[in-house]
């Protein structure tokens, strides 16, 4: 087996922290740590010397790895990648990027160079204050044909999963993630507002009398799917029960507006009962319902 390529990791964020450290552990050999001219040097001297490495400043960096992944914020990738054109003699070298939103053509720069580019994504959520391996993540992969080889080996032995993904529908993608993570916690927060109106003294009571439910719920998922999963007052066809949350939920309109969206997404796609009069309970609260019955009013003041 030929040996494992040099890799350099631009950007010291949660990503590239984690990446760093995955790649680091699989034995590939980490040249380069660098950030960029408004990141935190603390930062990327902290990961250089847990994985060996050195840090480099962007404007400094005089790159000699054989991989380098641009683990940067989207809005910068295209910039970075300008920036790096004369950090190397790019022939023969692969350029990578982790955008789950963006084709690997953002890096169009590096590839007029010479090298071979490829987006490859991790389908995983990654915060600051916790440590998560790539075993086991799903990575979307898209690109050169040699930048896409070298991304699946690299994904391989750190013990991810690769996939390939077509670059027109990675914002329907990114889209997926959001719902399956950011969102998710959106809903989550949402629920801990709704919790404390009924009472719970703090998000962090709320939190944790949650949990065995939305572990159980996870679990059913899994092992059972969507359909299967799904319980409540929407599978039995409960009218006058989600009519009382909807009057609860009065007084937290934003809460009882993510409440009748997400109800209208369940009718659309999951088992229930009495659909048409459920329908006609969210409708009947709904904010276009809500503003039809102000213009009538209006119009015949």
């Amino acid at each position: 087996m030929a040996a494992k390529p040099r890799i350099a990791i631009v950007g010291a964020g949660n990503l590239g922290s984690a990446l760093a450290r995955a790649l680091h552990g699989a034995s590939y050999p980490i040249s380069e740590i660098v950030y960029r001219n408004a990141g935190s040097p603390q930062r990327a001297r902290r990961l250089a010397a847990e994985v060996g490495s050195a840090a480099v400043r962007l404007s400094q960096a005089r790159v000699v790895a054989d991989v380098v992944w641009l683990c940067v914020p989207d809005s910068n990738l295209a910039l970075c990648a300008r920036q790096l054109t004369k950090a190397a003699d790019w022939r023969g070298k692969i350029a990578l990027h982790p955008s789950g939103a963006l084709p690997s053509d953002e890096l169009q720069p590096l590839r007029r160079c010479g090298a071979a580019v490829a987006a490859a994504h991790p389908l995983m959520t990654f915060v600051r204050h916790s440590s998560r391996s790539l075993a086991g993540v799903p990575f979307a992969i898209e690109g050169d044909s040699p930048a896409v080889r070298a991304a699946r080996r690299m994904v391989r032995d750190v013990g991810a999963e690769a996939f390939s993904i077509r670059p027109r529908d990675k914002a329907l993608y990114h889209a997926w993630g959001a719902f399956a993570s950011p969102l998710l916690i959106a809903l989550l927060a949402t629920a801990e507002r709704v919790a404390m109106a009924a009472g719970v003294r703090s998000p962090a009571a709320a939190r944790k009398r949650m949990l065995p439910i939305l572990e159980q719920t996870l679990r059913n998922y899994g092992a059972f799917g969507s359909a299967d999963a799904f319980s409540g007052p929407l599978v039995r066809g409960d009218v006058a029960t989600v009519r009382r949350h909807l009057q609860a939920l009065g007084k937290l309109p934003r809460a009882r507006a993510a409440y009748i969206a997400l109800a209208q997404s369940a009718l659309a796609t999951l088992p229930v009962r009495h659909r048409h009069e459920l329908e006609e309970a969210l409708k009947s609260i709904s904010p276009s319902s809500r503003r039809a019955r102000q213009d009538s009013i209006l119009s015949k003041m």
